[in-house]
Parts: structure tokens; sequence; C-alpha cells
């Protein structure tokens, strides 16, 4: 099992590249950014109310900064986690990667959900369309991205998207940049991640992870297609707690977003293990609930007293 480090983008430029820089020096898998725009508050705040001035945070963008990433941290594997598809045309995100994917040499990968964020969508006017319309659009995304990268010219007439004899170069050359498909629904997302992922991502606890994945299965078996193609990984928050009275508290407040929780090593351990056991390839470890000062600390003992255990060959 690999693992890669998800810092957030509510942080200043020098923080987080500090901290893929670490991550990359440590012999960790990747880096993946968020993509967001605020912090996420009711629609319909005062804009000058508390909750208002929340949104105001300063956010670093997730394209531009994976941009840089791939000019700055060498060989780890770079990409959103997961980049909301109404906020840009997928025509302009496959130009985007097959440029940042040519910056990296070749480390890029192509995140992509449906989104999800109403404060993002109302504040900026783009339309946040209903879960069934926004899955169609993203569906829509993947076969266009996927389209421009692979050939040399895409035609596409959908509903939501059109194309006529688009290029997209750079595209990857002979390298198929690979598409990594976030969320959860079983209905329509993981349908999608059956017809055109090469990666799936969710927050999920490990009991959850197999069902999701019999899901993807099934869909496999529909399109004709080798489920062992999909690589799957797991978002989590990690946190060594004081007393098991902490344990349980975080692992509440956490819900069924999992994550590498526990007041010993032996815990963590045990929580890492259930992942691999599920079947996870990849486990991205967020940094959202990690003070910056002792960020590099906490991650250096999870990794050499939990994840080393548990590291692909």
């Amino acid at each position: 099992m690999d693992f890669s480090f998800w810092p957030s983008t509510a942080q200043p430029w020098a923080d987080l590249l500090r901290g893929c820089q670490w991550a990359e020096a440590h012999g960790w898998h990747g880096v993946w950014v968020p993509d967001h725009f605020m912090t996420n508050v009711p629609v319909g705040v005062d804009p000058d109310g508390e909750q208002g001035r929340q949104e105001l945070s300063p956010w670093l963008e997730a394209w531009t900064t994976q941009a840089a990433l791939a000019a700055l941290v060498p060989r780890v594997r770079i990409g959103a986690m997961v980049s909301g598809n109404l906020y840009r045309h997928p025509a302009v995100v496959a130009n985007m990667a097959g440029t940042i994917d040519e910056i990296s040499g070749g480390r890029f990968v192509v995140g992509l959900g449906a989104g999800w964020q109403e404060n993002e969508h109302a504040r900026y006017g783009i339309e946040l369309t209903p879960p069934a319309v926004r899955s169609d659009q993203l569906e829509e995304a993947c076969r266009i991205v996927r389209g421009l990268l692979d050939d040399r010219r895409t035609s596409f007439s959908g509903t939501h998207y059109e194309l006529d004899g688009a290029p997209c170069e750079p595209s990857g050359g002979d390298r198929r940049i690979p598409l990594l498909v976030g969320g959860k629904g079983e209905r329509r997302t993981l349908r999608t991640v059956a017809r055109h992922a090469d990666e799936w991502n969710v927050w999920a606890t490990p009991d959850e992870v197999e069902p999701k994945r019999r899901v993807i299965e099934r869909w496999c078996e529909e399109v004709g297609r080798d489920p062992g193609e999909i690589r799957i990984t797991i978002s989590a928050m990690t946190r060594f707690c004081d007393s098991s009275r902490q344990r349980d508290q975080v692992l509440a407040r956490l819900g069924n977003h999992g994550g590498l929780v526990g007041s010993s090593a032996a815990e963590i351990r045990a929580a890492a293990g259930a992942y691999a056991d599920a079947g996870v390839d990849e486990l991205v470890i967020a940094d959202f609930n990690l003070p910056l000062d002792r960020r590099e600390e906490v991650l250096g003992r999870l990794q050499e007293d939990v994840l080393e255990e548990f590291r692909a060959e």
C-alpha cells in the first residue's frame, strides 16, 4: 500500500511547498491538492458577518498550484483530490492536464469529481446543477478528457458539452495520463468510475470500502472491464490521541470519513491494516487537522510507527 500527502490549500504557499517537499524527500508516493476557493459556509450568509468573513481566508487555486508543484517537487505523482467539474470546461481541464504532465515529466494524474460546495458556486455565479444532472455532466466530462488526452482530435456531441475536432497537445505522448474519479454514489458515480477511471478515490471507513468495491466490480462486469485495472485510493486524516476517550470523540466527529486514529501506534497500525485488508492501494493523508508547526513531526511519527509496515514494495 502506498501513502501520499494531501495538504490543505488554505495555507501559505511556502508552508504547502515545504510539506510536499518533505513528503517527497521521505519517500511518499504522491502529493494531492484540494480544489476549493473558500471555506464551506451556508449559502445566503451575510458576507460581512462572521461566517461571511471566513470565506475571505486565503485559498490557493488548485490547478496553478499543481503546475508549481510539478516544477518544484520531483519524483512523486501530482494531482487534484478532486477537481470540481463545474468550475472549468473539461476541454480546458484536458489541456491544462497535458501541460502539467509535461512540466512534471509524466507524473500527473487528472482528478475529477462532480462538485458539491454550494457557497463557491453561488458566490461565483456557477450553476450547481441537481445531483443527477451533475452526475451526467461528470460522465460526459470524463469522456471528453479521456478522448482529448488519448486521441489526436476529439469530436463530441452530448447533452452538456460539444467539441468539434478538438486537439489537445501536449497530451502525454505515448503515456496514458491517469484519470481519477472521486465520489461514492453507487448508481452514477461508481458507474462512471468503471467506464472511464484508472483510479477511484473516496473518504471511507475500511468497512465501507469493500461493498463499494463490489459495486464497482458489478459495473465493470456490465461494461466488460477488469476491475483490477482500477486503483483504489482512500483519503484519511490521522490523529495520535492522548486517551481512548479522545480517540472515540475524534472518530465520532469523522463519522463515515474514517481515518487513522488511535490512542497508541498499535491502534493506528490496526486501522491502516484494515484499509490494506480492504484492498486499498493508496492512503492519502490530509494535513487539514495538523498544526503547521508540528506537521512534519506528526507525519514522521506516522511514517515510522505505522506506515512503513504497509509500504508497497
